[in-house]
């Protein structure tokens, strides 16, 4: 197969994509459906007498009868003539040049038509060895542009001059077929952006596609490259995975396919040696919690999801130094800086995040001392109804004792102030269920200095 170069290494030659065009009547995109703001874009791009194209997301949804979260647009002009077009336009990123037109709080995404790479264009394009593009700013045709998408589904154009739909690869062919599959040469296509096996499994699960053979089978062997995307990266593509409805659904995938260690690689060896199975009962059961939220429209937090999938490392790493002599407290705190050091090696953790995690994690140990006021001061913590969540999870993954406790935090919330006293009297002045030590008397008559 013919090669091209990208900064030095080289390539697979790009396929030739062959245009259909669907007419309006014959597709279902209808300009209601249509944000107002990404009209506006599209038809002063066109009035300017530029190609003006909405593509993506926002075209596949609309053709599958989607609400499309956001509405991003594709054009043969530069950047900078964007920005000349529109007052309320500035341009972002350095790997991928873009305008961002700024409507309010609504921003239309709107990108230069992307180009083939050659020799010449080193100066805006390049790759490391893997083949991972570190910059990317060639401009070129629409012809060129979808061969640069990454899956068929994703590679479709409307068209605002003529309303129609152009489809180079047999996008509408796999979106009837619920298909999930790459333009190009996947392992090729994987290289240049591993973060690319994430979106299959996203995509796939959202969408509730099937991910095609030949898009699955070289993502085993290729999983190893996310070690080399920048911790930030994945810290958003986490969320997008974790935090969207189909968390559970994504963990199991990442897992099949090899992708979830690479990311979490502490987590991977503790579930590698997870003979009781608690630790992948308590990430499911987060996934799957979390999952129920969004799908209830209630909140969710990226500090929630990690105080669970760091837990039982932060547990492991405190079980050792409380042999070492550590205090209790002491061995968490160290345990869990520790922690979030390491996964921050492999996918950023920001202190906005950590704090209140290692605060549900700190409280944990808080809930099962509840004698005298203890309990009622943990109660009016701020990290409370977290913290008490959390003790659920981990209930419901590890039973015994701990839905005793869960089942005591809960009675607590669901009575009032005097039942409260009561429940509190009943454990006893340690608040536990354990005997105390006798408290030695000081001998009478001596000198005890």
């Amino acid at each position: 197969m013919a090669k091209r170069l990208i900064g030095g290494r080289s390539q697979a030659a790009p396929i030739q994509p062959k245009l259909e065009i669907i007419p309006r009547k014959s597709h279902r995109i209808s300009r209601n459906d249509i944000s107002e703001n990404a009209l506006k874009v599209l038809y002063r791009l066109h009035k300017a007498g530029y190609e003006a194209y909405l593509v993506g997301g926002g075209v596949r949804d609309l053709l599958l009868s989607h609400q499309p979260k956001d509405f991003d647009v594709a054009t043969n002009a530069t950047p900078e003539q964007i920005r000349k077009l529109f007052r309320n336009c500035r341009l972002v990123g350095r790997r991928f040049r873009l305008a961002h037109i700024l409507f309010g709080r609504d921003i239309i995404e709107v990108a230069t038509l992307r180009g083939h790479h050659d020799t010449s264009s080193e100066k805006h394009a390049r790759a490391d060895d893997s083949g991972r593009l570190l910059r990317d700013n060639v401009y070129g045709s629409i012809d060129e542009d979808a061969e640069r998408r990454d899956f068929t589904v994703n590679g479709l154009y409307y068209d605002i001059s003529d309303y129609s739909v152009r489809d180079y690869f047999g996008g509408m062919a796999d979106l009837k077929s619920r298909r999930l599959r790459l333009i190009g040469d996947p392992e090729t296509r994987y290289r240049e952006d591993p973060v690319r096996m994430l979106r299959a499994v996203r995509f796939a699960t959202k969408l509730e596609f099937s991910i095609a053979p030949d898009t699955a089978d070289p993502i085993l062997k290729l999983a190893d490259l996310l070690s080399d995307i920048p911790p930030a990266r994945l810290f958003e593509e986490t969320l997008k995975l974790f935090m969207a409805g189909k968390g559970l659904e994504n963990f199991r995938l990442l897992r099949q396919y090899g992708l979830f260690g690479p990311m979490f690689p502490m987590q991977e060896k503790l579930l590698q040696r997870d003979q009781d199975g608690k630790v992948l009962a308590l990430i499911e059961a987060m996934m799957k919690n979390t999952d129920q939220r969004v799908a209830a429209d209630k909140p969710v937090t990226p500090a929630f999801i990690y105080a669970a999938l760091l837990w039982y490392v932060v547990e492991d790493l405190a079980a050792k130094r409380k042999e070492r002599g550590m205090p209790e407290y002491d061995a968490l705190t160290a345990a869990a800086n520790d922690a979030i050091s390491k996964q921050c090696k492999t996918v950023s953790l920001p202190r906005r995040f950590t704090t209140p995690a290692m605060e549900i994690w700190q409280l944990q140990g808080r809930l099962e001392k509840r004698g005298g006021s203890r309990a009622f001061r943990v109660y009016e913590h701020p990290r409370f109804r977290a913290a008490y969540d959390f003790l659920l999870l981990r209930a419901e993954a590890e039973g015994g004792e701990l839905v005793d406790l869960a089942r005591w935090w809960t009675q607590f919330q669901d009575t009032d102030e005097q039942g409260r006293r009561q429940m509190v009297r009943a454990l006893g002045s340690d608040g536990s269920k354990r005997r105390r030590r006798p408290r030695r008397r000081k001998p009478q008559g001596k000198d005890t200095q």
